[in-house]
């Protein structure tokens, strides 16, 4: 629809300066204007930019009347103009065609993205299609906002020398073009956007044609700036008798050759856009300037000044050299936090500040959602529920997740972290409680998930269950949740995930196939003994906005190409992305939390015209407020400019727009910053920044809030004495304390006596990881296997065909243990060196050696006599002894992880080998292992560049005093441990640290070893 030409303006227009409460000054002006009668004041209408402005203008009014019975005017928000406001639109509203189904534009998008080929990059899948096709609706919005005609712009629009693939974009876009006009004209639809411009042009060609009757007033109030088709609507207000322009904030004391030329990121370029096209200027505009009764300033009248000279715009900056320029920053504060939850914490703790202070009115206005999120759960530990007028995203809340985690876990094979992540969701039961489900999920990690993942799918499962060992506390009932049977419950599980499994999961299929049995799974898996799955799925306002849009979905893409079910997840996240909902994050789990009537955490757009009496304002970093000025994957900056497109900074010039109301909206106001994000260094907001360098060259700056101060002092004792951890000293009785160990649990003893204090008397065991993937454990075990095979079977000689022989035997144990196939071909090339250097090694022992016989993996014991707690056993089994026909005998031990130092051996931390030679001289082996130990050797096996290393511990008189020493100093430890009073300390010596800390979390070792390092212990 074209604009209607240029009419005379016969409206009045009003600014209200930032520091008169915008709302509440309307209210009193129209009360007045209608002579307080209670029905005159009925009569009009007030279009208002937002929803939110229009509550806040309906609150206003209850304020200004105190409660008394009133006819409240028409308060219609611009952007919600439709069928259902034919006051606005008229008549001409029913000849437009419907707005096309959000939904449904992407996914016939999405269909064209795809059948272009590779006109824009390697596109593989719906998943990857939909957000080129969101991209698309974008720009045909924001083109249709800026009444561009790309029809006729974008052919032309990279003319020159621009890059080749501008040109091939600009092809690619001929599908926003040509191909999309003619699906729209051959499905009787519009573009949303466009449909709603129309809408607006023809409410302004029916005012100028017929305008209202004489004394029915129609204002509009708080623009700041506005596109062609609203300034359509405000021009046509103006042309009214009746008609009243009131505008927030407009700079009246800016020189006129500076407000002709306001760069477009200037807080007032966007007002003086709007006035220039509208053809008003400053001086014939109203100030209405009083505070209305019964209200106070929303702020100091020299901060609206302050914060207007400190954003001058560069061409402007002499400026700041007035001796007369404002400096006064009555009520600002700033609050530097280290990182975004610091931020979140010291903001939650000056919106609760405010609250002690009856009647005030505390908000965090900022556009980062995560730090929203942050402080609403912040301010749940004071037992405060805040209003998140901003709502939360689609994609985070628990439903999405959910269908997500099942996208997950069913194209994952079932592995154990996927199918847990799922089963142990709030909402999922499987048609039982939900307590007992959660029960069942636990019997089924410890049973069947934790170690070895099992092979994919139910079947695999089952398999797994089958070879599991019978776990004496694996089905243990979760008190007051009871488990059901382990099988049973696979079976439910196989039932409820049915309609996905059934699906082929490499295979193409259907997206609405897909949809509908996600939807059927997951309503499945929420379904509870007592209630349905779609009333627990679907229920609340998020189950109900995310249910309408899978509802949607299912509808319309059945245009969409065959996908396979890994897309599924991918095509879910896209579609969902940019989507919000009033969501209540804060109180899930608490059901019957009333929000707090004073504390309120706001976008921008919800903050526009609102006022507090303590405002926040969060989030004042470089790329979230301002936004990063991005102009999008279609188009360069000069090509938007030779298109017609606005430019990325008319973005940044409204951020900063706000970011002055906001600052004008209350009598303190805290600006806030994180000087990390994500763990990355931020840069602070231009304006901050601005402002600090404008006060510091007046001899002034912003005072520090003491937030962080508060916040620092929150967790600390009464006093400030801050007492460490101290380490955990448990003193079993004598009796409950072990009498044997293995030669290997010494080690561990000596290193950390807590984990024998866990694992022997408390009977601790450490649980398999999820997904235990083979590690060194594995590896040596095969090397150990393989080399005990080989020397039973050539115990005394070596063949003459030694070295194929022992790599053969390597192969067959590396086969026999059945390992993933990427593990073994990784692990063969190293064992096959291990074999070489073996066979090397040990021809050269025959060669230069006499005669000798070769045992391995023989089991021993000592027991040792005459201690305070009785008898002590000490266990051990040795991976190898060559007993030499001079009666003497060589005691190896295989590493394939780290070797042990020749002075931790010899200082007795690494005595395993010793232990055992000491276990052979007092005859603990049978026959024929006796004698004296001349060798003590230990082989490290890694198979890598140097295949093997060997250490050689000790030998004659110097390995006859380690024994002695050895078998001495374990004595002396099991006395010492025969005393009550000695405890089992955790991680004692903090040189010495154990090599498996299994217990390190039990014993909250992190919490006191940080103040034993401080203190030089």
């Amino acid at each position: 629809m074209t604009q209607p030409e240029a009419t005379c303006l016969r409206g009045r227009a009003a600014v209200i300066p930032p520091h008169v409460p915008f709302v509440d000054q309307i209210a009193a002006r129209w009360l007045a204007h209608a002579g307080h009668d209670a029905q005159a004041c009925g009569n009009g209408l007030i279009l208002l930019p937002s929803r939110r402005a229009a509550r806040a203008l309906t609150e206003a009014f209850v304020r200004q009347v105190d409660g008394r019975p009133i006819l409240l005017p028409r308060i219609a928000p611009i952007a919600g103009l439709d069928e259902a406001a034919l006051a606005l639109s008229g008549r001409n509203a029913l000849d437009l065609p419907p707005a096309v189904d959000p939904v449904r534009r992407l996914a016939t998008l999405t269909l064209l993205v795809m059948q272009a080929g590779r006109a824009f990059g390697d596109v593989q899948g719906v998943d990857q299609a939909w957000p080129l096709a969101r991209a698309l609706a974008e720009l045909m919005d924001e083109a249709e906002w800026a009444e561009c005609d790309l029809h006729d712009r974008l052919p032309h629009a990279a003319e020159g020398d621009f890059a080749q693939h501008w040109h091939l974009t600009v092809q690619f876009l001929s599908i926003i073009t040509q191909v999309w006009p003619a699906w729209l004209a051959e499905q009787g639809v519009m573009n949303p956007v466009a449909r709603q411009t129309a809408l607006l042009h023809a409410q302004a060609a029916r005012w100028l044609e017929t305008p209202p009757p004489a004394g029915y007033p129609i204002w509009a109030a708080g623009f700041s700036d506005a596109v062609p088709s609203t300034i359509a609507m405000l021009r046509a207000v103006l042309s009214l008798p009746d008609g009243l322009l009131v505008l927030p904030g407009v700079d009246m004391d800016c020189a006129d050759n500076v407000w002709c030329n306001l760069p477009p990121d200037h807080p007032q370029a966007g007002t003086a856009h709007m006035l220039a096209e509208l053809g008003l200027e400053r001086s014939c505009m109203e100030r209405w300037g009083e505070v209305p009764k019964g209200c106070v300033a929303s702020s100091p009248i020299a901060r609206a000044s302050l914060l207007a000279r400190a954003l001058l715009p560069a061409h402007a900056l002499a400026g700041w050299r007035d001796p007369e320029a404002p400096v006064m920053a009555d009520g600002l504060s700033v609050l530097r936090s280290t990182d975004q939850q610091e931020e979140a914490a010291a903001i939650a703790m000056v919106l609760r500040q405010v609250l002690e202070q009856p009647g005030r009115r505390a908000a965090l206005v900022t556009p980062d959602r995560a730090l929203a999120g942050r402080v609403a759960t912040e301010l749940v530990r004071w037992g405060v529920i805040a209003d998140d007028s901003a709502g939360e995203s689609l994609l985070t809340i628990p439903q999405t997740a959910f269908l997500r985690l099942i996208i997950q876990a069913v194209d994952g094979g079932l592995s154990p972290v996927a199918l847990l992540s799922v089963i142990k969701h709030p909402l999922a039961a499987c048609g039982l409680a939900p307590g007992n489900c959660r029960a069942s999920a636990r019997q089924l990690e410890r049973l069947v998930l934790r170690g070895p993942a099992p092979p994919p799918g139910i079947a695999g499962l089952r398999g797994a269950l089958a070879r599991a060992a019978k776990d004496p506390h694996g089905a243990l009932a979760d008190a007051p949740d009871a488990p059901e049977e382990i099988t049973a419950f696979i079976n439910r599980l196989e039932t409820a995930l049915g309609p996905l499994l059934a699906l082929p999961r490499a295979s193409l299929v259907p997206v609405s196939t897909l949809l509908a049995a996600l939807i059927e799974t997951a309503q499945a898996l929420a379904a509870t003994d007592t209630t349905d799955g779609a009333e627990r799925l679907w229920a609340g306002e998020e189950g109900n906005a995310l249910g309408q849009h899978m509802s949607a979905m299912l509808a319309w893409c059945d245009v969409l190409p065959e996908a396979r079910l890994g897309a599924l997840d991918g095509l879910l996240a896209s579609s969902l992305a940019g989507m919000t909902v009033q969501g209540r994050r804060a109180v899930r789990g608490r059901e019957g939390t009333a929000v707090h009537p004073r504390v309120f955490i706001w976008g921008l757009l919800e903050a526009r015209l609102q006022t507090a009496d303590t405002i926040v304002l969060g989030g004042l970093v470089e790329t979230v407020w301002p936004p990063a000025t991005d102009p999008g994957p279609w188009m360069s900056r000069p090509m938007r400019t030779r298109v017609g497109l606005p430019s990325p900074e008319w973005a940044i010039g409204q951020a900063a727009h706000d970011f002055v109301a906001c600052a004008c909206a209350a009598p303190r106001v805290v600006l806030s910053m994180a000087a990390r994000r994500q763990g990355a260094p931020t840069v602070p907001a231009r304006w901050l920044v601005r402002l600090n360098a404008y006060l510091a060259g007046h001899d002034h700056a912003l005072p520090t809030h003491p937030a962080l101060r508060w916040l620092d002092s929150l967790d600390r004792p009464p006093g400030g004495l801050v007492q460490p951890a101290s380490p955990p000293r448990p003193c079993p009785a004598v009796s409950l304390r072990p009498r044997s160990l293995s030669v290997t649990e010494i080690e561990t003893w000596m290193r950390d006596p807590y984990a024998i204090y866990a694992r022997r008397i408390l009977r601790l065991n450490r649980l398999p990881d999820l997904e235990e993937l083979a590690d060194a454990a594995d590896y040596g075990q095969i090397v150990h296997a393989a080399l005990d095979r080989w020397f039973r079977a050539h115990p005394t000689g070596w063949p003459a065909d030694g070295e194929a022989r022992m790599q053969a035997i390597f192969a067959d144990v590396l086969r026999a243990a059945e390992l993933r196939p990427a593990l073994a071909a990784w692990w063969a090339p190293r064992l096959e060196r291990i074999a070489t250097w073996c066979a090397a090694t040990e021809q050269a022992r025959c060669m230069a050696g006499g005669k000798r016989t070769v045992l391995t993996e023989l089991g021993g014991r000592m027991q040792l006599e005459d201690l305070p707690g009785g008898p002590f056993t000490l266990r051990g089994r040795a991976d190898r002894i060559d007993r030499h026909d001079d009666g003497t005998l060589s005691l190896f031990d295989y590493k394939t992880g780290t070797l042990p130092t020749r002075r931790s051996v010899l200082e007795g931390w690494q005595s395993q080998l010793v232990l055992e030679a000491a276990m052979i001289e007092s005859g603990g082996f049978p026959p024929p292992v006796a004698g004296t130990v001349a060798e003590l050797v230990y082989w490290r096996l890694t198979g890598g560049h140097v295949p093997a290393l060997v250490l050689d511990v000790a030998r004659g008189a110097e390995l006859t005093e380690l024994i002695a020493s050895c078998r001495a100093g374990l004595r002396a430890l099991v006395a010492g441990y025969d005393n009550p009073g000695q405890p089992y300390l955790s991680h004692p010596y903090p040189g010495e640290e154990p090599r498996f800390a299994d217990y390190a979390h039990l014993a909250r070792v992190a919490e006191w070893s940080a103040a034993r390092e401080e203190n030089g212990g």
